[in-house]
């Protein structure tokens, strides 16, 4: 219920008025049935301004710690995230991968619409980084659609470290769902992990007019200033359709 009252009554109609959300390419949503939802990773507002157009209800991944926040934030940002439906994540334990893993399966298994971001964490200076291989391991052991998906304009509504949104643009790009089934059993196999990943990652270049970066959003964070300067840029992700 909550859901549905934030989407239309609480807060969509803020959303709407400041990013004029637009949607291209909606119907290549199911109307039912599991799927995976491959996004790039601009900003926070990703993950309200997609639910907001999307005619389906989308369930995402989300860190742990939205959900064991302390104070009244902290009961806030619980109560929030739990009513919203999503589903929290330990991104730090030795056991981190599987959790996740496990957690986006009982979504598909439920036949729901699953919301991921490939690049593991938000693009810190606006290119497409490389996409980890958890997306394609679901995927491949669920056998559901991967359906590729670009955010434009959240990072200029909501920059990092703002504290305030920004009026501006927001477009969404729905790419045709891509179908992996030529891999049929071949889960857990990492050169096949990765062929997949690429090619959605290739998909959401082609969609979101990224520079993609062949090195982790997270490796690059990491990085003192003038090395992430420096980090390597690719042209393109070299296709890695079956011919």
């Amino acid at each position: 219920m909550w859901y549905w009252l934030f989407k239309y009554i609480l807060l969509g109609p803020i959303l709407a008025l400041l990013g004029r959300p637009t949607i291209e390419g909606a119907e290549h949503i199911p109307t039912n049935g599991p799927a995976i939802l491959a996004s790039n990773h601009q900003a926070v507002m990703d993950s309200f301004y997609l639910p907001l157009r999307s005619p389906r209800r989308i369930t995402f991944l989300a860190k742990s710690e939205y959900f064991t926040g302390t104070g009244l934030k902290g009961r806030f940002q619980r109560w929030f995230f739990s009513a919203v439906g999503q589903v929290p994540i330990d991104r730090t334990g030795a056991d981190a991968a599987q959790d996740a893993l496990n957690a986006g399966m009982r979504v598909l298994g439920d036949g729901k619409l699953l919301g991921i971001y490939p690049e593991g964490t938000r693009s810190p200076d606006g290119r497409l980084f490389k996409g980890k291989t958890g997306m394609a391991r679901m995927a491949l052991q669920s056998g559901v659609p991967v359906i590729p998906v670009a955010m434009i304009g959240t990072d200029k509504l909501n920059p990092i470290g703002s504290r305030f949104p920004r009026p501006t643009k927001i477009v969404i790009k729905v790419g045709e769902p891509i179908d992996f089934s030529r891999f049929n059993g071949m889960g857990g196999n990492r050169f096949v992990e990765r062929a997949v990943t690429d090619e959605v990652m290739y998909k959401l270049m082609e969609l979101s007019g990224q520079e993609y970066v062949d090195i982790y959003a997270a490796t690059l964070k990491a990085q003192p200033a003038d090395a992430a300067m420096a980090a390597p840029v690719a042209e393109r992700i070299p296709d890695t359709k079956a011919s």
